[in-house]
This record gives C-alpha cells, structure tokens and sequence, in this order.
C-alpha cells in the first residue's frame, strides 16, 4: 500500500472509530460530564493500554493462516460486511442525546474493562486492522507501524476532543456539524467495504 494510501485508510478508520457512539465514547461523555475534561479524557486512552494484546492475538491467528486463500477471502468479506455495517450506522446518525447517568466510572480502569468487553476491537482487528497490517508490513514496517500510529492518533485524538468540546458545550453532541461528520465517514466506509469485498472476492477468483 503506498504512504498515501496508508494515511487516508488510518485516518479514516481511526476517526471512524474515536467519533461513532459506542460503549468507550459513551464513556467518555459521562466521565466529562460527571467530572470533567480530564476525566473524560483518561478514559479516552484506554484503548492504548488494552488493544495491544488483542492485535498482537489477531495477527498470530491470522499469521497461521495468511497463505491459505478462502481464509483469507472469508476474513475479507467478513471485514467488508462490518466496515459496511458500520458505514450504514453512521449514515444513520443523528445525534447523541445527554442521558448517561445509568453508567457508573472510575475513569481509566472503567475503559480498560469497558474497551476489553466491547466486542468491536476484536472484530476490527481480526477482520479489518489486521489483515491490513500483515498485508502492509510485507512491503515495509515502517509503513505497518505508520499505520497503527496514524489509526490510535485519530481515534484517542478524536475522543479526547469530543471530551473537550462536551465538557465546554453540551450542545456539540447534537449539532449538524458534528452529525454531518459521522454521516460523511459512514460515507468513506461503505467505500472501504467494496474495497474489502473486491478483496474477497478475488481470493475466491469470482471477479
């Protein structure tokens, strides 16, 4: 994949990841709300202490069955079926509303423990962040490791702005910019997941 390439899919998927509402933004919200920016934004970090072990688990799966090709196509169009569905939900979007007072927080430990049950990590990184890492790091390393610090730059950087623009205005979760910028990256997935199912299909060498 060229550099260009790299930085587009990073920042897409990682913006993707750090505004579309989930179990860890939902987090962050409640924290700022409750407690303020800084809480908000300890808990934003949590996926760089938890993620670790589970790309370093995908990639060892994935490894041992790289060079097998309906693997590999299955994994693809399993990939392109979530970035889909993801692409679907934020072309959905239309706001996050206030109410967050059924969570409970101690902050950084409440997004680890969050972040390792929300089942999106896993799923992304075995059928999307994964297969994209091997496949990038056969050509260069460099450019695998570029990937990863571009992806968790925009996704913890993405969240812990939400964190501030919440803690100043609680308005920002519902306001047609921010609405406007999920549906546009819902746009850029359902992009990526013909991408993916391309990819799967030509491993089974139907197109």
């Amino acid at each position: 994949m060229e550099p260009s390439g790299i930085f587009t899919t990073a920042v897409v998927f990682g913006l993707s990841a750090g505004l579309s509402p989930g179990p860890l933004l939902t987090l962050v919200i409640s924290e700022t709300l409750k407690r303020g920016i800084a809480a908000g934004i300890r808990i934003a970090v949590a996926p760089l202490i938890t993620d670790l072990p589970i790309i370093a688990g995908c990639l060892m799966l994935l490894a041992t069955f790289a060079h097998t090709a309906a693997f590999v196509g299955v994994v693809a169009l399993l990939g392109g079926l979530f970035i889909a569905w993801m692409g679907y939900e934020n072309i959905r979007f239309t706001g996050v509303g206030h109410s967050t007072g059924a969570l409970q927080a101690s902050q950084l430990r409440t997004g680890v423990i969050a972040n390792l049950l929300n089942p999106y990590p896993y799923l992304f990184w075995l059928t999307v962040g994964g297969p994209l890492i091997l496949k990038t790091a056969r050509n260069s390393l460099f450019s695998a490791a570029l990937f990863l610090s571009l992806f968790y730059g925009c996704l913890v950087g993405s969240k812990i702005i939400v964190a501030g623009a919440v803690g100043r205005s609680r308005h920002f979760l519902g306001s047609r910019a921010y609405i406007w910028i999920i549906r546009f990256l819902g746009v850029l997935l359902v992009i990526f997941a013909w991408v993916f199912f391309r990819e799967g299909l030509g491993q089974f060498g139907w197109i």
